[in-house]
């Protein structure tokens, strides 16, 4: 896996994360982020999520990720499942995925013009990884806490000076 990501050359102002169905981990991911950037008063900074698949389009969060939300006090947005589309490169800054699938597939929709923007949200932490999928692990707790430590990492990072190579 690759080495921990530590800046980025670019300013983030639109993050979009991305998972397989958009209805556990990416919504989740944007739901934290947008929670943590509140926190310490980065409104200016927005979050979205978005599927690789069809297979979810429409549909709304997954219970459990709704659940796990709500007992850490994060609040909710509506939500609906979406796919992601090459214009997305246009409208966003980062890409992040959850695990090597997803990476490949958004590279595959995004092409060549979201280059040096994707990254699996846990190469930010100390420990990169991908994220399991509690659609087919049942594990939302573990997602959560991956989820948690990838946010807080890549908010470490947004919150360093830039830094252009």
């Amino acid at each position: 896996m690759n080495e921990s990501v530590t800046h980025l050359p670019f300013p983030v102002r639109r993050i979009m994360f991305v998972c397989h169905g958009n209805i556990c981990r990416s919504p989740m991911a944007e739901m934290v982020m947008a929670y943590l950037l509140h926190q310490i008063g980065r409104d200016d900074i927005t979050t979205a999520s978005a599927a690789t698949s069809t297979e979810e389009i429409g549909n709304g969060v997954h219970p459990g990720t709704v659940r796990l939300l709500n007992r850490h006090n994060i609040p909710m947005r509506r939500h609906e499942a979406v796919q992601l589309t090459r214009r997305d490169a246009e409208r966003y800054d980062l890409f992040i995925g959850m695990d090597a699938a997803n990476l490949r597939n958004m590279r595959r929709i995004l092409g060549n013009d979201a280059e040096g923007r994707i990254f699996n949200l846990l190469d930010f932490s100390d420990k990169p990884r991908d994220i399991s999928d509690p659609w087919y692990t049942g594990d939302f707790e573990t997602t959560f806490s991956d989820i948690m430590e990838g946010c807080q990492a890549l908010l470490d990072v947004i919150r360093k000076p830039q830094i252009v190579d």
